[in-house]
C-alpha cells in the first residue's frame, strides 16, 4: 500500500466481506495503518463519525445499523495492556460473540486471553509504503477473505 488512501481503499473492500463473528489481529509498528484501515472499514461501513485508536480506553464500539439488525464493531487497542485480570475484569471476553466483529490492534500483549483470530493482517513499514500480509486461520476467516480478493481483483 502506497499511502494512506491506499489503506482506505483497503479497508473499504474489506467492509464488503466482513461478517459478524470475525476475529481480526492487526499486526504492526506505530504507524503502520492499522487504525487507519480500521477508520475507512468503518467508514465503508456507514459510521460517519471520528475513528481514532483506543490507545487508552482499550476499547471502541461502534453500532452499525445494518438492513434488519445491528452489527458491533470492537476496536481493540492494546497497546497499553498490561495484565491479564484487566482483561477479565472488564468483561472484555463478552464482545467476541457471533453477533460482534472484533478489530485488535497489538494482540501479542494479550495472547494468552485473547481468542484465536480468523484473520491477522500485517503491516509492513517500507521505504516506499506499506506491505500488507494476510493470512486465515480458520474457515470463516479463509471465505472472508476469498470475498476481499473477489472484491480486488473486480476492480
Amino acid at each position: 500500500m502506497d499511502d494512506e488512501a491506499a489503506t482506505l481503499a483497503f479497508g473499504k473492500q474489506l467492509a464488503n466481506a466482513i461478517e459478524p463473528g470475525l476475529v481480526l489481529y492487526l499486526h504492526g509498528d506505530l504507524g503502520a495503518g492499522k487504525t487507519t484501515l480500521v477508520r475507512g472499514l468503518l467508514h465503508a461501513l456507514g459510521y460517519a463519525g471520528k475513528v481514532k485508536s483506543p490507545t487508552y480506553t482499550l476499547v471502541e464500539n461502534y453500532k452499525i445499523e445494518q438492513a434488519l439488525s445491528v452489527l458491533n464493531l470492537y476496536h481493540f487497542d492494546l497497546y497499553r495492556f498490561n495484565d491479564d485480570e484487566e482483561w477479565e475484569a472488564a468483561g472484555f471476553r463478552d464482545y467476541f460473540n457471533a453477533e460482534s466483529v472484533c478489530l485488535i490492534e497489538w494482540p501479542e500483549k494479550a495472547e494468552k486471553v485473547l481468542p484465536l483470530p480468523d484473520i491477522n493482517i500485517t503491516f509492513t513499514i517500507l521505504v516506499t509504503g506499506r506491505k500488507v500480509t494476510l493470512d486465515a486461520p480458520t474457515r470463516h476467516g479463509s471465505e472472508c477473505l476469498t470475498q476481499v480478493m473477489k472484491e480486488i481483483s473486480s476492480r
